[in-house]
C-alpha cells in the first residue's frame, strides 16, 4: 500500500463529522478525503473521491446506513467500518450490517464529545486492517441442518466427547454464521467461543446464532454446563474459563485484566481448556486482527490437543491464524467451508461416554496440569 489510507466519513451528526477526522489526523498514514451527511451524499462522494475505507453511521435520515451499505457492497466492494450506537437497537442494526458485509465496527461511547478520543486507537487500527484486506467478501449464513422444531435441547446427562474452543475477531460474525448452522443438532462436542466484541453485543449475537443453528447457542453465564450440542459465547468485557467439577464441567466468567489488549481474550480461554481438558481439546483460531490466541494454542498443542487455524484465503483478516501458524502451533490449516465437517470429524472420532468418564476410566493425562 502506497500513500496514506483514503477515508470517507459518513455521519449525519455534524459533531461526528468533525470528531472522527480530528481523531484520524493523529495518524499520518490515514487521510480523511471527505465527509457526507447521509447515504445519498456518501455514494456521490465515493464516485468523486475514490476512498479506500468508509466509516459509516447507520442511523441517518434520507438514505440510511444499511441502504448505503447495500449499495456499497453491490457497486464498490469497499470495506466499511460501522460507527455504532452502544444501545440495544444499535447492537441489533450493527449485527445486521456485519451480516451484510461490513468489515467491522466500533461502538460510540455514551459521552461522545469527551470520550470519543478513547476509541481512537481501535478505529485507526481497524481502518488500517480494512485497507490491507486482500479482497472483500460477504458470506450468506449457511442453511441450518435442522428446522426450528428439530432444535437441539442439550441434556445434562449428555457429556461432550470433546471441548471445541474457538477464538475469532474481525470477520467473526459472518464466519460463525456460516460455520455453526452446518453442525447437526446431535453434534457430540461442546463449543466455547471468544469473539472480540463489546459488552451488550454478544447477547444479541448469541441469540441471532441460536435462531439459525440446530445446536443450542447462548451467551455464557458462570455455572453453565459444558454439554454436547451446546455452544457458549463469552460475554463482552469478561474472560471465559472452565472448571472440572464432580457433577459436571462448567464455565467460569472472570473480570481479570485484559490480555493482549482484550477482554474477552482467546489466550485466557485456550490456557484454561488446555489445563483442564488437555488432549480432549480442539482449539480453533479463525479470522481476526492481532495475535490473541497464538500462545494459548501452543499450550493446547503441548497438552496433546488438536489445533486448527483458518486458512488465509478464507479469512477476512489473517492476523490471528497467521500468528499461530508462524509459531508452529497449528496442526491443521482448514478453509472456512471445510471447518464444520472438520469439527464434526474431530468430535466424533473414538467417541466415548463423555469427558469425565473417559478420563476417570483411562487414567490418562487428558486433564493433566489442571489446578
Amino acid at each position: 500500500m502506497t500513500g496514506p489510507v483514503r477515508v470517507l466519513v459518513v455521519d449525519d451528526s455534524a459533531l461526528m463529522r468533525k470528531l472522527i477526522p480530528q481523531i484520524l489526523a493523529a495518524d499520518s498514514s490515514i487521510q480523511v478525503v471527505g465527509t457526507a451527511m447521509d447515504g445519498n451524499f456518501g455514494l456521490k462522494k465515493i464516485e468523486e473521491l475514490r476512498p479506500q475505507v468508509i466509516t459509516l453511521d447507520l442511523e441517518m435520515p434520507g438514505m440510511g446506513g444499511l441502504d448505503m451499505l447495500k449499495e456499497i457492497m453491490r457497486r464498490h466492494r469497499l470495506p466499511v467500518i460501522v460507527v455504532s450506537s452502544h444501545s440495544t437497537e444499535g447492537a441489533s442494526v450493527t449485527l445486521k450490517a456485519l451480516s451484510m458485509g461490513a468489515f467491522d465496527f466500533v461502538a460510540k461511547p455514551s459521552d461522545v464529545s469527551s470520550r470519543m478520543p478513547g476509541i481512537a486507537h481501535e478505529l485507526i487500527t481497524k481502518i488500517k486492517a480494512a485497507a490491507q484486506s486482500p479482497g472483500f467478501r460477504s458470506m450468506t449464513p449457511a442453511p441450518s441442518t435442522a428446522s426450528p422444531a428439530e432444535k437441539a435441547t442439550p441434556d445434562v446427562r449428555n457429556r461432550p466427547s470433546r471441548v471445541v474452543a474457538i477464538g475469532i475477531s474481525t470477520g467473526g460474525p459472518q464466519s460463525l454464521q456460516h460455520v455453526l448452522p452446518q453442525l447437526p443438532k446431535d453434534f457430540p462436542g461442546t463449543i466455547l467461543i471468544v469473539q472480540h466484541m463489546p459488552e451488550g453485543f454478544t447477547e444479541m449475537f448469541s441469540r441471532r446464532l441460536d435462531e439459525i443453528c440446530a445446536i443450542q447457542v447462548k451467551e455464557a453465564q458462570s455455572g453453565d454446563l459444558l454439554l454436547a450440542g451446546r455452544a457458549l459465547v463469552c460475554p463482552g468485557s469478561r474472560h471465559l474459563k472452565v472448571k472440572r467439577l464432580p457433577l459436571g464441567d462448567v464455565v467460569v466468567l472472570t473480570d481479570e485484566p485484559r490480555v493482549n489488549g482484550h477482554r474477552p481474550s482467546v489466550d485466557v480461554l485456550f490456557k484454561s481448556v488446555a489445563e483442564e481438558f488437555g488432549s480432549q481439546v480442539v482449539a480453533v483460531i479463525m479470522t481476526g486482527m492481532g495475535e490473541d490466541g497464538a500462545q494459548g494454542m501452543g499450550m493446547v498443542k503441548e497438552a496433546g490437543g488438536m489445533t486448527i487455524a483458518q486458512n488465509e484465503q478464507s479469512c477476512v483478516v489473517y492476523g490471528m491464524p497467521k500468528a499461530a501458524i508462524e509459531r508452529g502451533f497449528a496442526i491443521r490449516i482448514v478453509g472456512l467451508d471445510m471447518l464444520a465437517n472438520t469439527l464434526l470429524a474431530q468430535c466424533s472420532q473414538d467417541r466415548k461416554p463423555g469427558l469425565n468418564s473417559e478420563i476417570a476410566d483411562s487414567g490418562k493425562s487428558a486433564g493433566a496440569g489442571r489446578s
